[in-house]
């Protein structure tokens, strides 16, 4: 590369950057200000999100075509209706859940929605400040394309097309949809959309496979423009805006201690606090299924069977009766559910090894039979955080547990977070190990010691790579430039991911300010790639990820696994050892 490429690739990187300091300082400024309108203050949002030009918004900078993979990838994670609605309020969790209003989940981001009345929807904010820029991004883009299906929708004369007509005509039932003029109206809709048949057909299914929760496409892309219009023509302005509780209690950890305060009162109650505990961060079903499938399942698997293979079978959409019999199964041999209450939507799962039968394990999973019936590890799986609700999650579980004015601390052995990222050397489903988590935007970087290694994925039959992991405020915002940027200057980064550096964050200040924890704790990073936002096609509003990430989550689970039951000889192996007689099982705990 040239020095002139260089320097055109570092200003175009500076640019980019320069535009996502400018959205979260607008964004800081319009949650603080406690409203704003799209069409005024969000006009600010809208340009620094053009120059930013996001992989995952696509060709959200096309004025004449709208984002239709960006567009599937923001209803699914924003509530059934909301193209309907002229005010959105983000609200804390202030008592909805006890009233009569239905309560609205988006299919791929679980947060409670309500709506009102016809015009208004409520979002309640229970993950921090990372909820909320994720919010305000998707509606930006939203915004961004009913401005183009507006202006699709008007002549130069300022008469309504022929094609905007035939689509209100078909929204409010005047026109029934039926199989013999469903291509008719795919064409209507192609001429707003500024798209091809072809893309409008394939956009159409994607919406249909979430039926449920959203209204479809035709419907979609009636009422955004249908509000704008409104908003332009008869002055009914758009809103969002921040309840007085939301900013008030943004950045306190009430979610998350109330989180912690349940678990441990479980272990407690239990008999279990003084067990030596391993965390990991994951799905709550890699770490059920490799130590209990097979187990529960032994009329269809043996004990040598294929971790992927088993999982890949549970996966199905018509063995979910095979997943019921794995749950029952691992709930009657050391498994217990701490469904959340606290409104983090992290749920965990508790195992006492101590209850597990060695010997039904599968034959891939090695065992230190010693360690496990002496120390009685106890795994505690936590789900997937948000961003900087990783901090907040994390930063309370390691905090000792208050009792009748006594701390008892958590005898912590390993955290071990698997997650899904973006990578940006190889492609969906491969794997990648950090060694320091860079934190963008900030002069803030976590190198650590990864008790993974390359050498431990050697036989995962995917690749590996190593390097560092850039930790973003959203996955939505990340520009091309800046990715490079991080990919090939010494940083040397593999991937990106939004909870990385605050659970290192947390994990750190436990161990060695707070001494909450042994500074001697074993930490472990691995992330199995979800997109590439590099490639074109391939970024995370392409699509599902689908059985592609099967093999990494389970070759990732099985070496987590490993790691803690066969432990090298460190100073927290052995912790604690004269509290394990006092200490029970849960299923001894239930009993009881």
């Amino acid at each position: 590369m040239s020095q002139h490429e260089i320097s055109l690739e570092l200003s175009k990187a500076r640019e980019s950057r320069s535009a996502i300091e400018k959205l979260y300082i607008e964004m800081r400024h319009v949650f603080n200000s406690g409203s704003y309108r799209p069409a005024d203050s969000g006009a600010v949002l809208r340009e620094a999100l053009l120059t930013l030009s996001p992989e995952i918004y696509g060709s959200m900078v096309d004025t004449e075509k709208v984002e239709l993979n960006g567009l599937v990838y923001v209803i699914d994670r924003l509530p059934k209706g909301i193209e309907e609605c002229r005010f959105i309020r983000l609200i804390a969790e202030e008592g909805l859940g006890h009233s009569n209003f239905e309560v609205i989940i988006p299919a791929k981001r679980r947060r409670n929605c309500y709506r009102i009345d016809s015009e208004q929807m409520l979002i309640e904010i229970t993950r921090g400040r990372s909820e909320v820029y994720d919010l305000l991004t998707h509606l930006t883009f939203l915004y961004n394309e009913a401005e183009k299906i507006r202006r699709k929708a008007f002549d130069r004369l300022g008469n309504p097309t022929r094609e905007w007509l035939k689509l209100e005509q078909i929204v409010l039932g005047e026109r029934r949809l039926n199989e013999t003029n469903k291509d008719i109206a795919f064409a209507y809709l192609s001429y707003l959309l500024g798209r091809t048949f072809a893309e409008t057909k394939q956009a159409y299914e994607r919406f249909k496979e979430n039926m449920d929760s959203n209204n479809g496409l035709f419907h979609l892309v009636y009422w955004l423009g249908k509000l704008v219009i409104a908003e332009q023509t008869e002055g009914k302005y758009r809103e969002i805006s921040f309840s007085p509780t939301l900013r008030e209690r943004i950045g306190h950890h009430i979610h998350g201690e109330r989180w912690a305060n349940q678990i441990k009162h479980v272990l407690h109650t239990y008999k279990l606090i003084n067990r030596p505990i391993h965390i990991i961060s994951a799905n709550l079903h890699s770490v059920m299924n490799t130590l209990y499938a097979v187990a529960a399942l032994q009329d269809r698997f043996d004990r040598s069977a294929d971790l992927v293979e088993v999982a890949i079978e549970l996966s199905k959409g018509e063995n979910s009766a095979l997943m019921d019999l794995v749950r029952q199964y691992a709930e009657q041999h050391g498994m217990y559910t701490i469904n959340d209450q606290s409104g983090t939507n992290i749920h965990v799962q508790l195992f006492d090894l101590s209850v597990c039968h060695l010997q039904t394990l599968p034959t891939s999973l090695k065992f230190d039979k010693n360690y496990v019936q002496q120390q009685k590890p106890l795994l505690l799986v936590m789900d997937y955080a948000f961003g900087e609700q990783a901090f907040e999650t994390m930063d309370e579980l390691l905090k000792p547990y208050e009792l009748d004015g006594q701390r008892i601390p958590l005898n912590v052995e390993s955290i071990s977070i698997m997650g899904k990222a973006g990578i940006l050397q190889g492609d969906k489903g491969d794997i990648m190990i950090p060694h320091a988590h860079i934190f963008e935007g900030t002069a803030d970087n976590y190198p650590f010691d990864n008790d993974f290694t390359v050498a431990d994925f050697a036989n995962s039959g995917v690749q590996v790579f190593e390097g560092s992991m850039v930790t973003v405020m959203g996955t939505s915002l990340q520009n091309r430039d800046v990715l490079t940027y991080f990919k090939d200057s010494s940083w040397h980064s593999v991937g990106l991911e939004m909870e990385g550096a605050h659970y290192q964050k947390a994990i750190q200040a436990a161990a060695k300010i707070r001494k909450n924890i042994s500074e001697h704790v074993v930490t472990r990073y691995a992330y199995y790639a979800s997109d590439n936002p590099l490639l074109t096609g391939s970024t995370l509003a392409s699509g599902s990820l689908g059985l592609t990430g099967v093999r990494p989550t389970y070759q990732i689970t099985l070496q987590i696994l490993l790691k803690i039951l066969t432990p090298k000889a460190t100073p927290t192996t052995n912790a604690k050892a004269a509290s394990k007689d006092k200490s029970g099982t849960i299923a001894a705990a239930l009993e009881e």
